[in-house]
């Protein structure tokens, strides 16, 4: 339940609509309504790119860490 909540808020935090993160990540309004309600999985490279888009890591839009910051990339 972690994931749809922290999805919905990130989005709604940034002033997006359904339509606007779904054309970021070239699917449908649709498509992304069901991952925010969790009934379809996302796919790991819309994760990732949700995890960049927001700033944050997989792991806290996944609720395996309530740290928002996302970790130091290797370089």
């Amino acid at each position: 339940m972690t994931l749809q909540l922290r999805l919905r808020d990130l989005r709604e935090d940034s002033d997006m609509s359904q339509a606007q993160m779904a054309a970021l990540l070239n699917c449908s309004q649709q498509t992304y309504s069901r991952y925010e309600s969790h009934t379809t999985e996302i796919p790991l490279e819309s994760l990732i790119f949700l995890a960049e888009h927001y700033k944050t890591s997989v792991d806290y839009l996944l609720g395996l860490t309530d740290t928002r910051k996302p970790y130091q990339r290797k370089k």
